[in-house]
């Protein structure tokens, strides 16, 4: 085809190799202790709310999984009760953990 391969986070484009080519320094924005503390209070707060239906939410997402269908729909309404790392860990008890191969 006409795309370029690209791989895990390496790709730099041919056109703009050239000698003494350095890519550009992105400065890393952190959050400061305070924006951490409110994050983890939203989260604990979110999941608080949504108790009541967690578990049945993630045993749709598990079966989903399971039995081989698309899981994309069910992630996103799964998402309106659990948290990512909610999902990601139901996931993970059905499939195992995701290891790319570099």
């Amino acid at each position: 085809g006409k795309l370029p391969i690209i791989g895990v986070n390496t790709y730099i484009d041919p056109k703009t190799l050239k000698e003494g080519y350095e890519p550009p320094r992105i400065e890393l924005a952190r959050a400061s202790q305070d924006e951490k503390q409110s994050q983890l209070k939203n989260l604990k707060n979110y999941q608080e709310k949504n108790s009541s239906v967690v578990e049945k939410q993630l045993e749709h997402l598990r079966q989903t999984a399971l039995s081989g269908r698309n899981i994309f729909e069910a992630l996103m309404e799964t998402a309106r009760y659990c948290s990512l790392g909610q999902m990601t860990h139901a996931l993970y008890e059905v499939g195992g953990k995701y290891r790319r191969s570099i």
